[in-house]
């Protein structure tokens, strides 16, 4: 039986994780505050409504995570440029002839669950695989236009500097219903 000499190789560090679970729970509050913006349920109560502020409650919760998820954001960003070399940009771009090749591999072996007869070692890949490079690199377009059309939305409703960067957006869009339409879907 041949043995493998298994070598341990420090992979994902403390700012990846705090960037993921962050971003996590950032995301799981913004899609539940999300759609009780959206929806907003009909709460029947006998208190003066200027006691019942909850709804104002859901929009700042809301607003506080978006600046917690553009902070991660611009965090991770940063650690591309200086993380270890499984958290670096390069990581994620699966368009070189080496990713290429590792998407047919895993599309083979792990999605339609075919035969390695070929046990090629260099197609495995340490961290994240090239599709998961290209899936990354779907969700940061996606985290982009979230944040464009939320920001664009807000920004009529702060006086901040950085919401008022956004203005462009609704009327690049054609508006606040087709900016909203977009953020919500």
């Amino acid at each position: 039986m041949h043995t493998h000499d298994f070598k341990r190789i420090y992979v994902w560090e403390l700012p990846v994780r705090l960037f993921h679970w962050i971003n996590a729970l950032a995301i799981t509050v913004l899609v539940v505050t999300g759609f009780i913006i959206a929806y907003p349920p009909a709460i029947l109560s006998n208190a003066d409504a200027t006691d019942l502020y909850w709804f104002g409650i859901v929009k700042a919760t809301h607003f506080i995570s978006a600046y917690v998820f553009v902070f991660m954001i611009i965090m991770r960003i940063y650690w591309a440029f200086v993380g270890n070399r499984f958290a670096r940009w390069a990581a994620y771009w699966p368009f070189s002839k080496k990713a290429m090749k590792n998407i047919a591999y895993v599309l083979k072996v792990d999605v339609f669950l075919l035969r390695d007869e070929e046990h090629d070692i260099s197609n495995i890949s340490i961290g994240h695989n090239a599709v998961a490079g290209l899936a990354y690199m779907g969700f940061f377009l996606l985290f982009l236009i979230m944040i464009f059309t939320g920001f664009g939305l807000y920004q009529d409703l702060s006086e901040w500097w950085f919401p008022k960067m956004f203005a462009w957006v609704p009327a690049l869009l054609g508006g606040d219903a087709p900016t909203r339409l977009i953020h919500h879907l």
